[in-house]
């Protein structure tokens, strides 16, 4: 890992602190980075409009038990990695051949949206219980690096 590998994992930790989970330790960032330039941010949070978890003073995952890595369309936030894509897409930035930091290893759900948005490399620092994830990306031809300072 180079400069720029830390200075954007640094920048995915601090984004990671905008996440409006209820979870202290589900805080995630991403950063969506191309030719050394950001392109996008993203954090883990609820949509535009839909109340957060942090707001209803509870993790629905959390009240119905739902285990990590397991059932993520049970939770009220989008993922950081999703955010970022869909940002992007907001904005017409073009994020093919790009590299996405992120504070988490992605799941199968945020894997396949990067496999189809035409990211190339995902860097993160903290793992997450999806092995599927892992061939996803490895089949779909993303490398995916594991950060360690």
């Amino acid at each position: 890992m180079d400069k720029w590998d830390r200075r954007f994992m640094e920048l995915a930790g601090v984004i990671a602190n905008w996440a409006s989970c209820y979870k202290a330790n589900r805080k995630i960032g991403a950063v969506i980075v191309k030719n050394k330039r950001i392109v996008t941010t993203g954090y883990n949070g609820a949509p535009a409009g839909i109340k957060t978890c942090v707001e209803r003073g509870e993790c629905l995952r959390e009240k119905l038990g739902i285990a990590s890595g397991t059932r993520a369309e049970l939770c009220y936030a989008v993922h950081a990695e999703q955010n970022a894509i869909i940002q992007a897409a907001r904005l017409g930035s073009s994020i093919d051949g790009a590299t996405l930091y992120c504070t988490h290893q992605p799941c199968v759900l945020c894997a396949k949206m990067i496999v189809n948005s035409g990211i190339q490399r995902v860097v993160f620092k903290e793992g997450y219980p999806d092995e599927f994830a892992v061939e996803m990306l490895k089949e779909g031809g993303v490398s995916l690096e594991h950060f360690e300072e």
